[in-house]
């Protein structure tokens, strides 16, 4: 027994306690070196001026028949709006990754919530940041299109996109990115000012098909957080909006999904510097713990800083996603969509929470919140799986795959959440397929609930082809985390990680401290273990042995 108990205390010596001393005594030496940079309410408040009082423009002093007039009085005086918002991902959703090459953005990719935006732009565009996209001919050229209140409202009266929790338009949305219901556009128009939190949420709160769907991170809770759920946005903490990470300059939005600041190696922390990207180290730093006085304070210090070259902030600074009181979709099964009841009317079911679990329009999901995120090492670049690629069908096929390992300087250990989910896919090609969910035409899906026609006339539209065959396939999202940031008392503990079935359990391929146990290193514990104890029994016998000399002597 005591043999047992001496390998199980050496195991655990030399998987815990050594490399974390070894590591841990040379970035003291190191980081002691330099104070982190810490955000402060001048870097915080580098935003943009205030926006000046429309409400004395003697060209809004008016009524105004829609949203196109309304941008066109706007451009008298912002003369050069018009073409940078034409510029931007948010106006044509599209992007080319300059890594890839791949042609990226909502037109293009494939997602697993309602799978594509090619067939379905009466209902999508109702979040376009514009009017009148309804097909292929639509004009991104004219600058009145572009809507400027969909951002700029301060009202809360401009409403485009069905934004209020548990709300599902029943058809599709005819007016193609004017407002649902037209609001006193006049007044909305003398009373705009800068983006807010409200006004990003709009739309990015309910991608998905509805409050908290899509990304896990992003949903109403988010208006008014406690500092428990988000300690930058909450009013009793740093009181950020949606700007003050993604910071813009000509209506270009710093922070995307299709391409991710994963590691910030500059950091800078400065005024001005920090709106070039939404990454956490521009405004804390890359030294973000502080070092403190006494050696176990420095050394902890040392030791959390020394993380962050190969750890995202998010990954121990958001231990849960989903946590607001919203639950997010963690899996959607299309091929469970078109069921009747016995009478042959639709079917739709909600659980406890009012959440949607079965429609026959949709199928079947499920919804979760508190929910643990997946761990990845991840490099900022995304690798999506277009309707062009062949996929392999026997396995789940992943919608985006990551790029970076541990052997990549430029990757870290990134959050995110995963959406699970079986959408159809070509069986002949194997090929992830897209379909025509609205309109009212025969071959949308939601009119005849049939897949075959949904699905040939949206790949005929992309100009795609496709076999007339549909199969369903299991299918994986990521989604990365970057909201909710929880304070730093309530960030994730060592052993949280460090431990055989810890969070970075699936992350294989290279050494972990408390996970892993490495044969060398067990044998240099064992011996530096084994000498420590010959030392100390050899200083107990000796003082035993003086002891009874001593005695013998008296």
């Amino acid at each position: 027994m005591m043999h047992d108990n001496v390998d199980a205390v050496v195991s655990w010596t030399s998987t815990n306690i050594v490399p974390q001393l070894l590591g841990g005594l040379s970035w003291v030496l190191i980081m002691s070196l330099a104070a982190p940079v810490q955000a402060t309410p001048e870097i915080l408040a580098a935003v943009d001026p205030p926006t000046a009082d429309h409400s004395q423009f003697e060209q809004l002093q008016r009524d105004f028949a829609n949203g196109r007039e309304v941008t066109r009085a706007c451009l008298d005086c912002h003369t050069e709006a018009g073409k940078q918002v034409r510029a931007s991902i948010h106006w044509r959703w599209e992007y080319r990754h300059p890594q890839t090459g791949q042609l990226l953005g909502k037109q293009h990719v494939v997602n697993s919530f309602c799978n594509n935006v090619t067939t379905n732009l009466g209902r999508c565009t109702a979040c376009h940041a514009g009017y009148g996209w309804d097909g292929p001919d639509f004009d991104f050229s004219d600058d009145s299109r572009v809507d400027c209140l969909v951002c700029h409202d301060t009202t809360g009266t401009y409403e485009k996109a069905p934004k209020r929790a548990g709300r599902v338009l029943q058809e599709p949305v005819k007016v193609h990115g004017h407002p649902l219901q037209p609001p006193d556009l006049g007044k909305v128009a003398r009373n705009v000012g800068p983006t807010s939190s409200e006004t990003c949420g709009s739309c990015h709160f309910f991608g998905g098909g509805g409050n908290g769907s899509k990304h896990g991170d992003l949903d109403t809770s988010l208006l008014d957080p406690p500092p428990a759920l988000d300690v930058h946005m909450s009013d009793a903490g740093a009181g950020l909006e949606c700007s003050d990470c993604h910071v813009e300059r000509a209506h270009q939005i710093a922070g995307s999904r299709y391409q991710v600041a994963a590691h910030d190696r500059k950091g800078t922390g400065a005024p001005g510097q920090r709106r070039y990207a939404a990454t956490c180290a521009s405004c804390h730093g890359v030294e973000p713990h502080a070092l403190g006085s006494d050696p176990a304070a420095l050394y902890q210090g040392a030791k959390l800083n020394a993380h962050v070259d190969r750890i995202a902030c998010q990954t121990c600074h958001i231990p849960a996603m989903a946590r607001g009181g919203v639950a997010t979709k963690t899996w959607w099964d299309w091929s469970k969509a078109g069921r009747l009841d016995a009478d042959g009317n639709p079917i739709k079911r909600h659980d406890a929470d009012g959440n949607l679990t079965y429609w026959t329009r949709w199928g079947e999901i499920e919804w979760g919140e508190d929910l643990e995120p997946d761990y990845r090492w991840f490099d900022g670049t995304m690798h999506y799986t277009l309707p062009d690629q062949t996929i392999d069908s026997s396995q789940p096929v992943p919608i985006n795959r990551f790029a970076g390992n541990h052997d990549d300087p430029d990757a870290r250990i990134w959050p995110f959440k995963m959406m699970r989910g079986k959408q159809p896919y070509d069986p002949v090609k194997d090929r992830l397929v897209y379909m025509q969910l609205f309109g009212k035409t025969e071959q949308a899906y939601w009119q005849g609930l049939e897949w075959q026609p949904a699905i040939a006339s949206a790949m005929e539209a992309a100009g795609l082809p496709f076999s007339g065959e549909v199969g369903f396939t299991e299918t994986r999202m990521a989604w990365p985390i970057t909201h909710m940031v929880a304070p730093a008392e309530e960030a994730l503990a060592c052993g949280d990680c460090h431990a055989r079935e810890g969070r970075m359990a699936e992350l294989t391929g290279f050494y972990l401290p408390g996970r892993d146990s490495d044969p060398r290193l067990d044998r240099w514990a064992q011996l530096a273990l084994g000498a420590a104890l010959l030392a100390i029994g050899v200083h107990i016998g000796l003082r035993i042995l003086f002891h009874r000399r001593r005695r013998h002597a008296e």
